[in-house]
């Protein structure tokens, strides 16, 4: 049974997908619905500056703090209470972090569209937290 779901959130389409996915999955726990979190990596621009890395934070949390507020609305038009959180970092390795700090028993994420040449020598934060994570993991198209 789940219990806690994390739902990795980066106001992108694909993102707004898996949340949407998140709350079906929550709905489905037999007893009682699954905490779902939210969660959002803010990225510190390369090479790090000490001042620029604060105001991208400060800049990044707003942001989603912003986006929040519909994901909110969403779940409370289902009854569904959620946890949001903003975390500072590579988004795969937060991510994967997160979920095994907080015993999350499913992440759910969205698939984002790279180039071939991109995905091939980067690779993909979805493709590295299904790889990593200590949980399920649903990547949402």
């Amino acid at each position: 049974m789940l219990k806690r779901i994390l739902a990795a959130f980066d106001g992108s389409p694909q993102s707004y997908k898996a949340f949407e996915f998140a709350l079906e999955m929550s709905m489905m726990c037999p007893e009682a619905a699954a905490e779902i979190i939210a969660l959002s990596v803010a990225q510190p621009p390369e090479p790090a500056d000490i001042v620029e890395v604060d105001a991208v934070i400060d800049s990044a949390t707003q942001h989603y703090e912003e986006l929040f507020k519909e994901l909110k609305e969403k779940a409370k038009e289902k009854n569904i209470e959620i946890k949001t959180e903003v975390v500072v970092g590579h988004p795969a390795d937060q991510i994967v972090r997160y979920a095994k700090d907080n015993n999350c028993d499913m992440v759910i994420l969205g698939q984002k569209g790279k180039s071939k040449i991109e995905n091939w020598l980067l690779g993909s934060v979805s493709k590295r937290v299904a790889t990593y994570a200590p949980c399920t993991v649903t990547i949402v198209k």
